[in-house]
């Protein structure tokens, strides 16, 4: 009896750098105090939406969209620690799923789940890097199961600081700073 190929997915890995900015125009986030206390306690819900950017900031992308639970108040880390489970859109690209822990004090590290498009069949981690809780976010994904991702998502990361912003085109969505029929 023959064994047939099982055709087999890319398992190499591929770095792809992102950052989420709340720009405030969005209305994220949202607290929803399902505990009813005063201070931030399990079960609290936080849905939000924001703005992402390529790795080099001359690109505008699209959005997250997601959801945290609050898990656990760190007062002593002045902080959280929720679940949270997002996906970051990428226009005609697709898109991709992440869940796992996402801690307001510290960087964490979230599974990717799963993806559409080109991103179809994605999985590995996804390294979030606060910069200003919750307003810049830097993520280093590593990427497994998919083909090589487009040159115009790639580039040279800049480096997180506190000062970094999007180019002027890329916050204004000219054509140019934008990936094709980016998710706003």
């Amino acid at each position: 009896m023959a064994l047939s190929a099982t055709p087999s997915r890319p398992d190499n890995v591929q770095e792809l750098y992102v950052y989420e900015m709340n720009e405030r125009d969005r209305g994220s986030p949202a607290y929803l105090r399902l505990s009813q206390k005063s201070i931030n306690s399990l079960g609290d819900l936080v849905p939000f939406s924001n703005k992402i950017y390529t790795g080099d900031l001359q690109k505008r992308l699209g959005i997250t969209a997601g959801m945290c639970i609050l898990i656990e108040n760190k007062p002593e880390m002045k902080g959280d620690r929720y679940e949270a489970m997002f996906s970051f859109y990428f226009g005609d690209y697709g898109h991709i799923s992440v869940q796992g822990p996402y801690l307001t004090y510290e960087d964490s590290c979230l599974a990717v789940t799963g993806g559409s498009g080109i991103f179809e069949g994605v999985y590995g981690q996804v390294k979030l890097h606060q910069i200003i809780f919750p307003f810049k976010i830097f993520y280093t994904f590593y990427l497994k199961g998919i083909g090589n991702l487009p040159e115009e998502l790639l580039g040279k990361p800049v480096d997180p600081n506190p000062a970094v912003q999007p180019c002027p085109a890329a916050k204004a969505c000219e054509p140019q700073a934008t990936i094709s029929n980016f998710t706003n």
